[in-house]
């Protein structure tokens, strides 16, 4: 009894320690003041000024081109390495696998600052430019988010039934109808998973978006793609973070609530769904 209330009052702490700081900020996004903690009265005017401002918008629509470009090329890829690893020798897996490891564990200023003398300082050296672009902040979150879209579907490869491929190429699919129509249905669900993860991933990067931006994308005229969290960082550097932000990660979270509640219940209802299947077809079995 004492173990099932220490452990519930532990996780009770854990949340409140998560959730607390997120539930102030939405608090506070709801009067207009430029110091959280200081309230002038309830009001929407943050939520105005936040579709009003120019900044912000272009800042959030670049993180979003970011990280939906990002997140499918890392997507393509990581799904074609898991599945080129899977049908592969053990020695070239376990290879590929150890490979594959590095960027997840490795410290993100270490890829950060390599991809920034790849793309900045070896071809100021050789061409005498600075090729840094919005195609250098798309190489950069493809590298931060593939690999975790390989440890998403490696898992789905390992349950899936080896047999299905080989039974498709033995009725005469060729290997690319198999894959399309067999391998990839049964491990949609880590596809996607890993899809989500690299979009997340990307969208609150700062240390690769600060080495690998350039010019490009929405932010015309400005020497570098700003992102929110470039954005952040440089309004804290000169002051206050714009109050409106408040409003926007409030935004955000209500999404992102929002969404997890659907897919919880649309999972339910397909896992429910399944289950009547089942019945029903145990039923007719005893029928017959």
């Amino acid at each position: 009894m004492v173990k099932k209330i220490f452990g519930q009052c532990y996780i009770w702490l854990i949340l409140i320690l998560m959730y607390l700081p997120i539930l102030v900020l939405i608090a506070f996004s709801f009067t207009k003041s430029v110091n959280v903690g200081v309230w002038k009265g309830f009001s929407f005017d943050l939520y105005s000024d936040l579709f009003r401002s120019k900044e912000i918008l272009t800042a959030l629509a670049n993180t979003l081109i970011i990280a939906i470009t990002s997140a499918l090329v890392a997507t393509i890829l990581g799904t074609l390495g898991a599945i080129g690893a899977f049908y592969s020798s053990k020695k070239f897996r376990r290879a590929y696998e150890f490979v594959n490891q590095i960027p997840v564990v490795n410290a993100e200023i270490v890829m950060a600052l390599s991809l920034a003398i790849m793309f900045a300082a070896l071809p100021s050296l050789i061409f005498h430019t600075d090729l840094r672009s919005y195609w250098t902040l798309l190489i950069g979150h493809v590298v931060l988010g593939a690999p975790f879209v390989y440890i998403n579907v490696k898992p789905k490869l390992q349950q899936m039934d080896p047999s299905l491929y080989e039974a498709a190429i033995d009725l005469g699919a060729k290997p690319r109808q198999a894959l399309w129509k067999v391998t990839l249905p049964e491990i949609l669900p880590g596809v996607f998973s890993g899809f989500l993860l690299a979009i997340t991933l990307s969208l609150d990067d700062f240390v690769i978006s600060q080495f690998t931006t350039g010019p490009g994308l929405l932010s015309a005229g400005d020497p570098k793609i700003v992102t929110l969290s470039i954005l952040i960082q440089d309004k804290i550097k000169k002051g206050p973070i714009p109050p409106a932000m408040r409003a926007l990660t409030t935004v955000i979270f209500l999404l992102v609530v929002l969404g997890v509640v659907g897919i919880t219940v649309f999972r339910h209802y397909k896992s429910k769904k399944a289950a009547l299947a089942s019945k029903a077809n145990r039923k007719r079995r005893r029928a017959y």
